[in-house]
Parts: C-alpha cells; structure tokens; sequence
C-alpha cells in the first residue's frame, strides 16, 4: 500500500520520558510513539503534548519546563542514526513538514496547572516553542473547571485573562477535558479557531470526555478541528474495541458537517489498553487500510493529513522567516 502521511494531534510521549529517565525515544517497544514508530506509521507530523501527571504534582512549572528540555534533548536530538525531530513554530513552516526525511513535532500543553496562575509563564512556553494550549485535564486548576469536577463550573477570571493572551501572542486553544460551560465560554471569547484535540462524539459513546453534537456545530462553525482519539472507553462503552468502532464516530462528525474539519488525536501513551490492532503509532497502515474499505481516497486524506495541515496553515502565527 502506498505510504500517507499522517498528522496526530496528541501524545503523551514526554510525561512518559520525564518519569523514566532510560526511556529512550529510539525505542522500538517502551514507547506507543517513538521515532522508528513514527517512521514504520509515517506519522509526519506528531503532536507532543506536556502534561503534569499528579504524580509530578500538577502545579509546578518546573515540570513543564522538564518536559520542553526532554522533548528538546532527547526527541529533537536524537542519534545521528535515525535523525531527529523536527520542530514547527510558524504558518512558513508548514510546506516543509511531511517533505523532510525527519518527522516534524509540535508542543502542547495539556492543562495549565503548572503555569502556576502565571501568564508571564504562559508567554515565556511560547518563546520555548509550544503552540496549543488546554487549559485543564480533567479536574478543576485556576483557569478552569475539567470535565470531571462535579460542580461543572467555566472558566475562571484569570482563566479569561489566559484566553484573551493566548488570542494576542497567537497561542492556539484546545478545549478537549473543558465542562460544557467552560466549553462555551471559551468559544465566545476565542477571536481564533480553536481544536478538540482528543475527542469523540458523545452521541456514539456518551462518555463525558465526547464532544456533544452542539459543540462538534460550534467547532466546525468557527473551522476548528475535532482529533479522532483512539482511547478505547471514548471510542465504545463496552466489550473488545477494534478499529472499524471508529467509524460511527466519523459518520456522526461527517453527517454534522465535520467532514473538513477532522483529524487524529491518539492519546497514545496516555491509555493503559488500546483498540485492538491499534496499539501503537506505526500501526496507523491498519486504521489506513479500514478506512479505505469504506471511503474514497480524498476524504481518508483529508482526515489522516491535509484538515490538519489546512489548520495549521492558517492558524499558526506568522514568523517571517
């Protein structure tokens, strides 16, 4: 089968790597994405998300800043024998990625928690490299209520605050673990597009983390982007997941309109079980093949790479290179 670049939206790789030290990102099996992963799935461009696990203690930024130095050190350097890891920061960029022998990598955030109420450090990750900003997991930290806090709150004021800077230096938005409320919040104060990184329709598996059809609207509307996950409990309630359980998910995105607008967002390295013959990054030939069996070339592409891409394209900030 011919090779097709994909474009995942999220990883969570560098927690992984930051808790154990002789976690190498050559490794073929201790990590769900490393590079001859990334190599064997031709994953062209893989997001890289920081994310403080409460185990690190989710309010320092110490750990955020350990985690840019992981990716730095031992992601974007890696031995001259498989090359390295390319880093995009600017819309420029974006031509370049899924053209070099070496993937591309792109740095999130995964909650704010570790930014420790403090928007200078919000500006300093930017000068650091990272894109896309989650204000919360799934509990409740400064900026806003997760989607597993009970009382369901928004965003907090010091939460706007974050959007509106987030909205001036061109950090991009994420609202995948928001509430609802913090959900529509953010969307009225947004002057960009933003993206559900790793999240599926609620109306196929009703689990809190899915996106409800009025939200999949609502991101669409304002041509974001919703990245297919794959963990397994978001992607069917219960029983053995194969891959074909992805598909509802995508006609129910498609059938709102989502046919633009969707992409992938994994969550490997962040589930302990996987869909079944999807258990790592260099298996997305398998998830490929199926749904080749159902959609016409175009649109597969449309949702392994160019959605993706088109967004970055448009929404990164412009570095003048």
């Amino acid at each position: 089968m011919t090779k097709w670049q994909v474009a995942d939206f999220h990883c969570d790789a560098l927690s992984k790597m930051l808790m154990q030290s002789e976690l190498s990102f050559e490794d073929g099996s201790t990590l769900d994405v490393n590079l001859e992963r990334m190599k064997q799935g031709n994953v062209g461009l893989q997001a890289f998300a920081i994310y403080l696990p409460e185990v690190l203690g989710r309010g320092k930024f110490e750990h955020v800043v350990g985690q840019l130095e992981v990716y730095r050190t031992r992601v974007e350097k890696s031995p001259e024998r498989l090359g390295g890891v390319n880093k995009i920061l600017w819309r420029e960029q974006v031509g370049e990625v899924g053209q070099t022998a070496n993937p591309w990598g792109l740095l999130t955030l995964e909650g704010v928690d570790g930014l420790e109420g403090n928007l200078f450090y919000l500006e300093l990750c930017y000068q650091m490299g990272v894109r896309i900003v989650g204000l919360t997991w799934n509990y409740a930290n400064w900026a806003a209520d997760g989607v597993l806090e009970k009382r369901g709150a928004g965003l907090t004021e010091r939460g706007r605050e974050l959007v509106r800077l987030c909205n001036r230096i061109g950090m991009l938005l994420d609202v995948s673990h928001l509430t609802e409320k913090g959900f529509w919040e953010l969307a009225e104060l947004s002057e960009r597009p933003f993206i559900a990184s790793h999240s599926n329709s609620y109306t196929v598996c009703p689990n809190v983390r899915n996106l409800k059809d009025d939200q999949i609207r609502a991101i669409i509307a304002r041509e974001g982007r919703i990245g297919l996950t794959f963990v397994p409990w978001f992607v069917k309630q219960e029983g053995e997941v194969r891959i074909e359980h992805l598909l509802p998910h995508i006609e129910q995105i498609c059938s709102l309109g989502g046919e633009q607008h969707l992409m992938m967002g994994s969550d490997f390295d962040g589930i302990p079980t996987y869909i079944q013959d999807l258990e790592h990054t260099g298996q997305y030939p398998r998830l490929i093949e199926t749904l080749l069996q159902h959609y016409d070339e175009k649109l597969v592409r449309g949702w392994l790479w160019d959605n993706a891409m088109s967004y970055l394209g448009k929404h990164l900030p412009e570095g003048n290179l």
